[in-house]
C-alpha cells in the first residue's frame, strides 16, 4: 500500500547542538540555528521574524512584478507580558513596513499597491499572523528513553 503525503502538513525538526543552542531543519534540508547566546536569535525573535517574513513575502512577490524596491524593511515588534495566570506570552504585536520604489511608472504602480497588499496579507494570506491572531491549540507528546552502556542493556539484572 502506498502512502500519500498530506499536502497541508508543514513541519520542522529541531535538534539540540549544545546547551541552549538548537538547529531547526525542514524537509528540504534548510536549517537555522537559534537559541540563547551571542549571535543567536531567540525563539521569540524567530516568531517575530516569521510574522514579518510571511507578510514581506506576500508584499514583495506582488510589488516586485512591477518594480524592484530600493528599500524593503519590515520591523516586527511586541511586548513580552505575564498574564494573570503567570504565563508568558507576547502582546501588542505590530508590523511596520518601510518601502521605497523607483520614481518611474513601475515604481509608482508598486507603491500604489503596497498598502492594499499589506492589508490583504494581514486579513487573508499570511498564515503566521492569521494563526497567531486566531489562536490554535498546541498539542504535544513525549517519548523519553534512558541511554546507558550497551553491556548494561544486554545483561540481565540480578
Amino acid at each position: 500500500m502506498s502512502e500519500t503525503q498530506d499536502p497541508t502538513l508543514r513541519s520542522v525538526e529541531l535538534s539540540r547542538t549544545a546547551t541552549s543552542r538548537y538547529t531547526a531543519r525542514n524537509a528540504a534540508g534548510a536549517e537555522i540555528e537559534f537559541g540563547q547566546g551571542e549571535g543567536l536569535l531567540s525563539p521569540v525573535e524567530l516568531l517575530l521574524a516569521a510574522l514579518a517574513g510571511c507578510s514581506a513575502i506576500d508584499v514583495d512577490t506582488a510589488t516586485s512584478r512591477s518594480a524592484e524596491p530600493t528599500e524593503f524593511r519590515v520591523e516586527a515588534s511586541g511586548h513580552k507580558i505575564v498574564d494573570e495566570d503567570g504565563g508568558n506570552r507576547m502582546g501588542d504585536l505590530n508590523l511596520s513596513f518601510s518601502l521605497s520604489f523607483p520614481d518611474d511608472a513601475g515604481g509608482r504602480k508598486a507603491a500604489s499597491m503596497a498598502e492594499r497588499l499589506v492589508a490583504l496579507s494581514h486579513d487573508k494570506y499570511c498564515t503566521v499572523s492569521r494563526t497567531v491572531e486566531h489562536g490554535t491549540a498546541v498539542g504535544y507528546d513525549v517519548s523519553v528513553g534512558l541511554a546507558g552502556p550497551l553491556d548494561d542493556a544486554r545483561s540481565p539484572r540480578p
